[in-house]
């Protein structure tokens, strides 16, 4: 069996898999087999859960055995559903994450293969081209004007060039370690880093925890900007933990003014903080999040990052270049003219040629040259090449045949315009020295893009022979002429704008394309730009003008990578929620700077990376349909928050006054518990849930106001009702202490438990229907609970039968209950619909 590796043939694919399982996967991380064991052990982290565990020891102590093992019962089975929930819902967010998981190319058994990153070993001889994301420490031993963007590992802010390592050197290097000598550097490439331009074949050396990213990951790990979604759970996190202190300080120290059992105080105290923390939150979050995953990734939407759904739903601004977006990012080659308009097949020939011999980024405009027409490109030998890079704009191959060598330069007409000294026309060259020619070429490159087309100039001259050719071999070219491009725009785009519209979300066009060809496409979709902002004037403009700006101007020509980025920082500080949409390499530092960053299934490497949701359609109409389940989950969450914080307050408020008011605790502390465990029981199915159409009709964003105004006017309504019970229960019943535990537990439950069908909608819950597993779960949980005072569970707790005619009044305050909520949600949320 070959072991050993070579630049001809990699390695053999079952060395490969020996290897494999020698190293591991070629991951920061290796998957630990006690992931879900620390997961479920982790919802014992919550403060509240430990004082409560610390409290059922100090009740066992005390010879309250049973109270405390129901206790700690009632503890273990919400752990456990927590961590089923979560566990379940995380399974699947990976099984969609796996499908745009990034691959690299490898050489095996002597052929180029595309294989998941995971599996690169060291040993494997990799090819690595512009756009691409270097996917293990590796020793070049091949390069081509290489230059790498490693600021994530160094911190140098400009790309790198590395230069390829003698072959002889490869039999030094130790498999699974890595250079790191000033020697070495400049031949290794990192895993993490991207290449920015050239091209490079490399031996890997080291992966996974090995490498030298994978030791110091923790520290370089960049950290996302706060997104909407997280400020908003910071901003709800310290309003809870703010009314939760104080009402649980008011409850102990009542208790201890009124001389009643200090360890009961405390257990109630503590019982009633945990009522009113809606502990299930990050387990709904996370299912709601992965039901609206699994929706999108039926919509051909794949998230990359849960939390990235929330703030998908919330964004107003999407930015995004018009390439693939408003137009089928499919070139398809028009014309080749010269400078005068002229048809002119040498021109095709000449960009034939360099689009043949061209290794580097594999563009769109090359394969619609390619396939345009046939030459005899294979009689040229390539000699050289200058491979794409974004500051050039231009590329350009050493070609020769029959003695005849030629440089022959592709790309924007603007820059390889200015690297020409002649012009071809008419079957004779003619200098370019004089503003009236140069006004000519600008006018035939701008009365293509007026009309709509994407050019490229093509320049060429002879060139002696040297041993290698550079970008300072680019000068005194003869313009041929230029080709033009048609991208017609996607038949749905225009539709798809307005349904964007029609939805809250206005979309901004940056592009690096010229104005003329911008704003052409932009009228035959339908989009109004008015003003347009060029690049070059977005330098002359501070930030603080440009957060002014950016609102007003929908579209942004000729701008760098930088200046996108500016847009969209400008943006946020303006308070919008921006989405971002690019797959280029130079789209990176926006999609990381986005709210949301959404890329397309076949970009680059680095684009995929660093977004959030990665598109398996290019077009606006697969992005909107997402966008629309992101509003879907949010909505879900809301109702949770807004049910949770507004009946749990209420709930804890008429607890907090009748343990100062009754001469006995109006519940015990385990019962507390059993309602709040059955009451967030009912309330897992809500990410199943239907949402109304008025509510995904604008972009969401966390509304603490709502929130805060749903626990201080629906809260107390539900005390009024509670004290309504509390009178019926001692005056008309002469309930005893245990039949007024009984009767308020279960009238707490059932209202508490079914205004989640008047919250759940904004508007007439009669015309808005619940999903059938929030009806059953709901439906079922008060059921359970006026039949469990009947049960055998009930000595457990402590529950005696209630009269018959307590069942009649029960009926009347939940329905009286309700229609009092839905009275006051009208109005407070008018401003939701």
């Amino acid at each position: 069996m070959k072991e050993r590796s070579s630049p001809t043939d990699g390695l053999a694919n079952d060395e490969a898999k020996r290897r494999l399982a020698q190293f591991g996967p070629n991951e920061l991380a290796a998957p630990s087999s006690w992931q879900p064991l620390w997961q479920f052990l982790s919802f014992f982290a919550n403060p509240l859960v430990l004082i409560l565990l610390a409290a059922s020891l100090i009740s066992t102590a005390l010879g309250e055995a049973t109270e405390a093992v129901i206790i700690i019962a009632i503890v273990l089975v919400s752990a456990t559903l927590d961590f089923f929930q979560v566990f379940r819902s995380n399974r699947a967010a990976e099984r969609l994450r796996h499908e745009v998981a990034p691959r690299a190319k490898v050489r095996r058994d002597g052929e180029w293969r595309e294989i998941p990153r995971r599996e690169v070993v060291p040993g494997d001889v990799i090819r690595l081209t512009a756009g691409d994301l270097v996917p293990a420490d590796a020793l070049l031993f091949e390069a081509k004007d290489l230059h790498v963007q490693q600021a994530a590992l160094t911190g140098e802010s400009l790309p790198v060039e590395k230069e390829a390592a003698p072959v002889e050197s490869l039999r030094d290097i130790k498999l699974g370690e890595v250079m790191l000598d000033q020697e070495m550097a400049r031949h290794v490439v990192f895993l993490g880093t991207s290449i920015v331009s050239g091209t490079g074949m490399a031996l890997v050396i080291a992966t996974g925890a090995r490498t030298a990213f994978g030791n110091i990951a923790t520290q370089l790990a960049r950290r996302h900007p706060e997104t909407e979604f997280e400020r908003g759970i910071r901003r709800f996190s310290m309003l809870i933990m703010r009314t939760v202190i104080f009402l649980v300080l008011f409850v102990f120290l009542s208790s201890v003014i009124l001389q009643r059992n200090t360890l009961e105080a405390f257990l109630f105290a503590v019982a009633l903080a945990v009522g009113l923390t809606p502990e299930f939150l990050p387990m709904i979050v996370t299912v709601t999040l992965t039901q609206g995953a699994l929706q999108m990734a039926r919509r051909k939407v794949i998230v990359r990052r849960l939390e990235a759904i929330q703030n998908f739903g919330s964004i107003d601004i999407l930015c995004s270049d018009k390439t693939g977006t408003l137009t089928r990012g499919e070139m398809r080659l028009v014309m080749c003219v010269s400078v005068s308009g002229e048809p002119d097949a040498r021109i095709l020939e000449l960009a034939y040629l360099n689009s043949f011999h061209e290794t580097g980024i594999n563009s769109p405009l090359d394969q619609a040259i390619l396939q345009h027409d046939k030459f005899d490109a294979e009689s040229w030998r390539k000699l050289d090449e200058i491979p794409f890079d974004f500051e050039r704009r231009r590329v350009s191959v050493v070609v020769q045949r029959d003695g005849e060598r030629l440089l022959i330069t592709k790309g924007a007409p603007e820059s390889v315009c200015e690297v020409c000294a002649n012009y071809a026309e008419g079957g004779a060259i003619h200098p370019l020295d004089t503003r009236e020619a140069r006004a000519l070429c600008a006018r035939s490159h701008q009365t293509l893009s007026a009309q709509g087309y994407r050019v490229l100039a093509v320049a060429y001259k002879r060139v002696g022979p040297q041993d290698a050719y550079r970008a300072s071999d680019e000068s005194d070219l003869t313009l041929a002429g230029f080709i033009a491009f048609s991208d017609p725009p996607l038949e749905d785009a225009a539709q798809a704008l307005q349904a964007l519209k029609r939805d809250g979300v206005r979309v901004k066009i940056l592009t690096g394309d010229n104005e003329l060809v911008a704003r052409h496409v932009c009228q035959q979709v339908g989009l109004n730009v008015g003003r347009v902002l060029l690049g070059p004037e977005l330098d002359r403009i501070t930030d603080a003008a440009l957060a002014q700006l950016a609102e007003q101007v929908d579209l942004f020509a000729r701008v760098t990578p930088a200046q996108k980025n500016r847009v969209i920082m400008a943006l946020k500080a303006k308070g919008h929620v921006v989405g971002f949409l690019g797959d280029g390499i130079n789209d990176a530092p926006s999609l990381h700077a986005a709210d949301v960053g959404i890329s397309v299934a076949n970009a680059t490497d680095v684009a995929k990376e660093s977004a959030d949701i990665i598109l398996l359609e290019r077009g606006l109409k697969v992005l909107h349909d997402g966008l629309i389940e992101g509003r879907k989950s949010f909505g879900n969450v809301m109702k949770y928050l807004l049910m949770g914080t507004s009946s749990n307050f209420g709930n804890v408020l008429s607890m907090a006054a009748a343990s100062v008011l009754l001469p006995f605790l109006p519940m015990l502390p385990v019962q507390i518990l059993l309602n709040n465990f059955l009451y967030d029981l009912a309330q897992i199915t809500i990410p199943t849930d239907n949402v109304d159409a008025t509510f995904i009709r604008k972009p969401r964003r966390w509304e603490i106001g709502l929130i805060r105004d749903f626990m201080l006017y629906v809260g107390p309504i539900s005390s009024i009702f509670d004290f309504l019970t509390f009178f019926a229960l001692l005056k008309l019943f002469h309930a005893s202490e245990a039949e007024f535990h009984t009767g308020w537990f279960i009238e707490s439950l059932a209202t508490q438990t079914l205004v989640i069908f008047i919250i759940r909608t904004a508007g007439n819950p009669l015309r808005s229907r619940p999903s059938n597993a929030l009806a059953l779960t709901t439906v079922t949980i008060v059921l359970f609970s006026l039949l469990l005072p009947v049960t055998p569970l009930a000595r457990f707790f402590a529950f005696t039968p209630v009269p018959a005619a307590f069942y009649l009044f029960l009926f009347l305050v939940t329905v009286s209950y309700l229609l009092a909520v839905e009275f006051v949600k009208r109005r407070l949320m008018r401003t939701a619909l």
